[in-house]
């Protein structure tokens, strides 16, 4: 790639964008930023008790992650946000115009079982109902791939590399 992007690893909770994301910055040899370390405090406690998020809610955190991301413009990064609605995807790109976005997607059955076997996590498997109702893909006039998540980490970050690799062309 010639300008390092900066890549937003999107997608349902349990698709894998704590994994892949790390993984996908280290083969472009950019920084990653967690994006639920953006988040306030009222947000996860909110998602904690199985409440889901407003809209209200995220705009704040979708500001961080926007800011940052205009911080690595030109010098590429990785940042995860679940950016679900397409009206999320635009807030970031008025705040970091070239972001790019890997849609990490897979089939419910599978997201749910690992979801069901990950620690540590404050987002129960009761939203993911409504994480799915909530998902826009990613739509023509948007730049940015959709990645399945089925198969290894390794694999998945492959993938995610080769199909970013072809918007250069």
């Amino acid at each position: 790639m010639s300008t390092p992007h900066v890549v937003v690893v999107m997608g349902v909770a349990g698709t894998g964008k704590t994994t892949i994301g790390p993984l996908l910055a280290q083969r472009l040899g950019v920084p990653y930023a967690e994006g639920d370390d953006f988040h306030p405090e009222a947000n996860i406690a909110k998602m904690t008790a199985g409440t889901p998020l407003t809209d209200e809610d995220r705009w704040p955190w979708l500001d961080a992650i926007g800011a940052w991301a205009h911080g690595r413009a030109g010098l590429g990064g990785v940042v995860s946000s679940s950016a679900l609605k397409r009206s999320y995807r635009d807030r970031l790109r008025s705040a970091a115009p070239g972001v790019v976005f890997v849609h990490l997607t897979g089939d419910r059955k599978l997201i749910e079982d690992r979801m069901t076997h990950r620690q540590g996590h404050f987002m129960p498997t009761a939203l993911l109902d409504s994480q799915f109702a909530t998902l826009q893909p990613l739509q023509a006039d948007e730049t940015g791939v959709a990645v399945d998540v089925s198969g290894s980490p390794e694999e998945i970050t492959d993938r995610a590399v080769t199909a970013l690799g072809g918007l250069d062309r």
